[in-house]
């Protein structure tokens, strides 16, 4: 069995060719060694410092030495002192001293005029819609330059510069020409603003024609075009239309091209820029400015409303409204007056602008309800009666 072991041993270091492992051996004796070698070393530095300490013997202090650390604790002393007195805090309740600020005015102070006279230097000039008074100082092929008091001058583009086709346009501008301008663009990143003629010319156009339809002005107009609804015509640069509707004749239309027509204002809106005119407004406009109020007229009942009578005028139509009837109370409109009756009544209201004639006959009664009762004979005195009541119109036109 030994023999066999042996070899077999033989052949496995024989096959794997392999070193047997060493093992490491520690001695206890080593350790031991070590050990008191450190101990040996740190004695060994202990002693040497005491041994520079037992070197360094002790100097004599005399007595100039003891003066100058003297003076040098004092020193710090004040040092440590001021140090503490910039770093606290001042607190003025600690010391009875008043201060008082005294302030120099230098070249770069100004005052609160000033002030506001700077901001206004630089606030924007030119808000849209507003009207500026303007000086000429460039004119180019495009347009011109008009001063308006900005940091900036304000643009007008040449089609800007008045109504139509501008053919000598240098020659109508010069540099140094004063104008009012119309905004119509709000200043840009440069501070430039746009500025229109045109646009003013065209506001204060719609201004004067609102203010002529107001007062039921006629005027007189040249006819210039023609279309499938009516005719068109020029009102201080204004484009206005004619319905073949409003026109006395409208049968052969297009034959008053070129002609002057007298008309009133039908409808003015500056905001959709429409402007109707009128031919039959403009003959009752003329029929009603030789009437007043309180005024006794005769007129045909041409229809019966529910809410009055309309009563021909000869050419112009007024209303007689229900209210305005009587002083009494009635049942039916029918009852008083019919179609094609002829009766008498009291101008009570114009309006020039709508072309609108208020009629009463309530104010013809000496007692409620008369008309109803006794119709005859209020129509019959109501020249008389007219009379007593237009002391009543005369107060209501002053009062106006």
């Amino acid at each position: 069995m030994g023999v066999n072991n042996k070899k077999n041993q033989d052949n496995i270091n024989l096959k794997g060719n392999k070193k047997p492992l060493q093992v490491l051996h520690i001695s206890k004796k080593d350790t031991q060694k070590k050990s008191q070698d450190i101990d040996n070393e740190q004695t060994n530095s202990q002693e040497e410092i005491k041994k520079e300490n037992i070197a360094i013997k002790p100097q004599n202090i005399t007595e100039d030495l003891l003066k100058k650390i003297d003076d040098s604790n004092e020193n710090t002393k004040d040092f440590d002192i001021s140090q503490q007195d910039l770093n606290r805090p001042l607190n003025f309740s600690e010391q009875n001293i008043d201060f008082q600020l005294e302030r120099t005015v230098d070249e770069f102070d100004f005052d609160e005029s000033a002030f506001l006279e700077a901001l206004n230097a630089n606030e924007p000039i030119g808000a849209t819609g507003e009207i500026i008074s303007g000086k000429v100082i460039a004119i180019e092929s495009d347009g011109l330059y008009v001063d308006i008091g900005g940091k900036a001058p304000g643009y007008m583009p040449k089609k800007e510069c008045g109504l139509g086709v501008i053919t000598n346009f240098k020659e109508k501008f010069s540099v140094g020409l004063e104008m009012e301008v119309l905004v119509i663009k709000e200043q840009n990143a440069d501070g430039m603003v746009t500025v229109s003629a045109r646009a003013l010319i065209l506001r204060q156009s719609w201004e004067k024609v609102s203010s002529s339809a107001k007062n039921g002005e006629l005027i007189n107009v040249l006819i210039n075009g023609f279309n499938r609804g009516g005719l068109t015509c020029d009102v201080d640069g204004l484009r206005g239309f004619i319905p073949r509707s409003q026109l006395e004749d409208g049968q052969d239309y297009q034959s008053f091209v070129g002609k002057t027509l007298k008309v009133a204002f039908l409808e003015v809106n500056p905001e959709s820029r429409k402007l109707v005119l009128s031919e039959k407004k403009a003959s009752l406009v003329s029929k009603l400015t030789s009437l007043e109020l309180g005024q006794l007229i005769e007129g045909e009942v041409l229809a019966v409303k529910p809410y009055g009578f309309f009563i021909d005028l000869g050419g112009a139509s007024g209303l007689l409204h229900q209210s305005s009837l009587t002083n009494g109370s009635i049942r039916s409109l029918r009852e008083v007056f019919r179609e094609g009756e002829i009766i008498k009544a009291l101008i009570s209201e114009i309006d020039l602008e709508k072309g609108r004639i208020g009629l009463n006959t309530a104010l013809l009664e000496n007692s409620a309800g008369e008309l109803i009762i006794d119709k005859q004979k209020v129509m019959q005195e109501a020249t008389e009666r007219a009379l007593k009541t237009k002391a009543l119109f005369d107060k209501k036109e002053q009062d106006k």
